[in-house]
């Protein structure tokens, strides 16, 4: 039997945006819901056409998908129910989004399944060398850790958990309202389908502690800021057995007095004089190693004038290749000029000026020899 389409199912056009098809979902859960047509299969199979239309054109990759290959490029996809039971388990998020509360009384299974702890982030501010070459860097952070007394069960070592009678381990309890009956968290095990008679002494029957942790957090060299460096399993502790969250440091970079960044490039401004310039010279700049760098500098250097030497700047961070250093030059004009110096200074002026009217006078010549003036 040939599957409906799901923009059909759902009553909205196929550029229906995301909103469009939220609340056309919502219309059509509220109206064939099992609690407002108890024991009507027509509604049921309803109900589950529309969640299952509703898992993938919520989706972007799947209804993506399905636009250009229909029911078959879903394949694999997780779209489809084998029974009311799945849909509730799935979309319990869901119906909280659009209708308040739980359309199911199974939340106290699921907060009492494993679950990952929490990631944590921790802002780490560096020298500009520590980032260029590389450091190793001890750091303290507290975090929520696996209370190793009760190994995050929240009982006394030797005690159990014991099922909540009120919501039979369910974790919720059902009120009718209207036509609906609403499910709600118990209130005696607030939610968790379990109490716990005698809590663990060590971390008052929460399952973690709060612990200081030191840690070595490796730094690659060439990074920036706003990279991020991931330590898993060094986040906050699971509860019921789940996994570790990660750590996230997060890199700052101060500013250094020498050196610009340019990406991995390196740039320093190096200055010289007006005679170093015109006359041509030997410099040398800072590296990022300890020696200092020998740059030749042409006759006729023009300030503002940036000569690149290569791979003396910083690492690609995980890659076999390193940026360039940039050297700009920067010109300077003397201040204070003693008599002797400021008369080579008209002298060479002088042959500047002369310089200029002969040429001058070359191409008047020039021009008026092709015009036929004598």
């Amino acid at each position: 039997m040939a599957q409906r389409d799901y923009y059909e199912i759902l009553g909205v056009d196929r550029k229906a945006s995301g909103e469009e098809i939220k609340k056309a979902y919502r219309r059509l859960a509220m109206e064939h819901h099992p609690d407002r047509n108890p024991g009507d299969a027509a509604a049921e199979t309803a109900f589950k056409e529309a969640a299952e239309a509703y898992d993938v054109l919520r989706d972007p990759e799947k209804r993506a998908r399905y636009d250009r290959f229909g029911h078959a490029g879903l394949s694999g996809a997780g779209s489809g129910f084998s029974s009311p039971e799945d849909i509730f388990s799935h979309f319990g998020d869901i119906f909280g989004d659009l209708f308040g509360f739980s359309m199911g009384a199974r939340g106290g299974r699921s907060r009492n399944r494993p679950q990952q702890g929490a990631d944590l982030r921790y802002n780490l501010e560096i020298s500009f060398l520590q980032a260029a070459k590389g450091a190793s860097i001890d750091i303290s952070l507290p975090r929520n850790a696996v209370c190793p007394e009760c190994r995050g069960t929240r009982a006394a070592p030797g005690t159990s958990t014991e099922t909540c009678r009120q919501c039979g381990g369910m974790g919720q309890v059902r009120h009718s309202q209207g036509f609906f009956q609403i499910s709600v968290p118990c209130p005696s095990c607030h939610g968790e389908g379990t109490l716990i008679p005698h809590p663990c002494p060590r971390c008052k029957g929460r399952g973690v502690i709060q612990e200081m942790r030191e840690l070595k957090v490796r730094v690659p060299p060439g990074v920036d800021s706003g990279n991020r460096l991931r330590l898993r399993g060094e986040g906050e502790g699971g509860l019921n057995g789940g996994p570790n969250g990660d750590l996230y440091v997060v890199l700052s970079v101060e500013d250094d007095p020498t050196f610009e960044r340019d990406g991995q490039n390196l740039l320093v401004t190096k200055e010289i004089s007006f005679v170093q310039a015109a006359l041509g010279d030997t410099v040398t700049v800072p590296t990022l190693d300890e020696e200092p760098l020998e740059v030749a500098i042409p006759k006729g250097t023009q300030s503002g004038e940036v000569f690149r030497i290569a791979k003396k700047g910083l690492p690609y961070p995980g890659q076999n290749r390193t940026g360039d250093l940039l050297v700009a030059v920067k010109v300077l004009t003397p201040t204070r000029l003693s008599a002797r110096q400021e008369e080579i200074l008209r002298e060479f002026a002088e042959l500047e000026a002369q310089k200029t009217l002969t040429r001058a006078r070359t191409i008047i010549k020039k021009i008026g020899k092709a015009m036929g003036v004598q």
